[in-house]
């Protein structure tokens, strides 16, 4: 897609050099940084913190590219190599829920100065301390003309539900992409993989508590890539946008599950040259980002990240969506997730 895109003329990145860098070692992924610094994160826990959680509870989900259209086809994807698997991190298991602890909501300041949440998940890492989510749920597409810097205040808060004050924050502090998604605006690359500080809770005195690293706590989903279509998949997200209808099936106050087959798509208004999508009624508000787990136990909570939601699709035209969108997880989504896994983070309190 990327050479292709360049053939078309896309000569101006959305990348500016001034909040990206593209390591040397890694010509795949590109950086931008959310809280480089402690004094940073301190900032941004405590704006959300506040209150008791006062700007958590206010946050609304993210309406950028929640909707796309686009129909199912014959054709199937194309691997870039042999399918592959990373395994997840099994040592985390929280008894009284039914779904994966590592799942939650990431939140931040949007274009608009607003507070707004998408979907995460964490993910194994050398560090424990990654997130995944979709790429515009990290990164500001709707930012300045010509850069593409990381969205603010950005925060994951695992396990979120029905506006209680969190267990734990954890505040981003780099967060990587695909080069083709930063530079020319390819929607087959777009997934990001978010770095995060070690979580912290707020005293009474507000004071910032250091509650350990998010892998520890939570435990890290898998990932698979080169995967055939077809494959059956578990979905979790916070969906809470209304259908086409004007219907609002979900409220984006609790984690909801969908379970579905993959197939590849062909996207009318998106530049995506493979996407693929999965059989699920969510709605786009509150659902981007949500983790598509591959061979999901029920028993562990843990399976391999295998897609993350970047919109939902009306493909049968009766005014409810019924099939949420993912880029193809490849060999390329693997070398980001690479990079990512491989950046150490540290605590803020």
């Amino acid at each position: 897609m990327r050479r292709a895109l360049a053939a078309l003329g896309v000569g101006v990145g959305l990348l500016g050099s001034a909040v990206v860098s593209a390591p040397a070692q890694a010509a795949s992924a590109v950086m931008a940084p959310l809280a480089s610094t402690v004094p940073a994160a301190q900032q941004v826990a405590a704006f959300w913190l506040a209150g008791a959680g006062a700007n958590l509870k206010s946050a609304t989900p993210y309406a950028v590219q929640t909707v796309v259209h686009g129909e199912r086809t014959s054709a199937g994807v194309v691997p870039d190599g042999k399918p592959g698997l990373v395994a997840p991190s099994r040592d985390v298991l929280v008894k009284k829920v039914k779904t994966p602890v590592t799942s939650g909501k990431v939140f931040f300041v949007g274009a608009d100065g607003q507070p707004h949440w998408c979907t995460g998940t964490a993910v194994q890492s050398a560090y424990r301390n990654l997130v995944a989510t979709a790429g515009h749920c990290a990164f500001d597409t709707e930012g300045a003309a010509g850069t593409l810097g990381g969205l603010g205040k950005w925060v994951f808060v695992p396990g979120y539900s029905g506006g209680k004050t969190p267990e734990a924050l954890y505040v981003g502090r780099q967060a990587a992409t695909h080069f083709d998604f930063g530079v020319y605006g390819d929607y087959d690359r777009d997934v990001a993989f978010v770095t995060v500080f070690n979580g912290v809770v707020s005293s009474s005195s507000g004071a910032l508590t250091d509650s350990g690293r998010l892998g520890d706590n939570v435990g890290g989903q898998g990932l698979a890539y080169n995967q055939p279509t077809g494959s059956s998949v578990d979905l979790f997200g916070y969906p809470a946008g209304p259908n086409p209808d004007g219907t609002r099936p979900y409220t984006g106050e609790t984690l909801e599950r969908s379970t579905g087959s993959t197939f590849a798509m062909r996207l009318l208004d998106l530049a995506a040259d493979q996407p693929v999508g999965v059989d699920s009624p969510f709605t786009g508000e509150g659902s981007l980002g949500s983790s598509w787990l591959y061979r999901y136990s029920g028993d562990t909570r843990t399976g391999y990240l295998n897609g993350v939601t970047i919109g939902v699709s009306d493909t049968d035209g009766d005014n409810r969506y019924d099939t949420s969108v993912s880029p193809y997880f490849d060999g390329e989504v693997l070398a980001v997730y690479s990079e990512a896994t491989g950046l150490p983070t540290g605590s803020i309190a």
